[in-house]
């Protein structure tokens, strides 16, 4: 059990990247152990990697929404040419980024108003993407995987 705790210890060290791996492992060394199955304690580490891995891809959606929002809104009080810096400060000021938007057209039809923009990411390379107004918003419509019917497969 000590060497379980070991591990829990130095999960932050790891990263997030193999969080819901270690968490598993930990989780199934424990369970098993406990237990005296070994069945039981691959089918408890398999879960708790499975809900771990899901709460860590909806936590990275939640911060990818709100900067594709930032942008969003600040693309929404352009005028064209008009240049303008955003800025998104998470909950957990961890990631938190800015830069600068560039409206370059609107497009108006009778389903929709969307801007195009060029937007830069801490004065690093400039992209391309679409906001439209959405309820009273601007939302991001650059790419299907921002769309909420993806559900858990964003």
């Amino acid at each position: 059990m000590s060497r379980a705790l070991a591990l829990l210890l130095l999960l932050p060290l790891a990263g997030c990247g193999v969080a819901a791996d270690v968490t598993g492992a930990v989780a199934g060394i424990a369970a098993g152990t406990a237990t005296g199955n070994p069945a039981a304690g691959f089918a408890i580490a398999v879960g708790t990697r499975a809900g771990v891995q899901a709460g860590l891809n909806w936590a990275v959606r939640v911060r990818a929404r709100g900067e594709q929002d930032a942008v969003a809104e600040a693309i929404g009080g352009l005028a064209p040419g008009e240049v303008r810096r955003w800025r998104i400060e998470h909950d957990i000021p961890i990631g938190n980024e800015e830069g600068e938007v560039r409206l370059v057209r609107e497009m108006v039809t009778p389903l929709a108003t969307c801007r195009e923009a060029l937007f830069s990411v801490s004065d690093g390379d400039w992209f391309v993407t679409t906001a439209c107004r959405q309820d009273g918003r601007w939302k991001w419509a650059a790419a299907e995987p921002a769309v909420p019917r993806w559900g858990a497969l964003q």
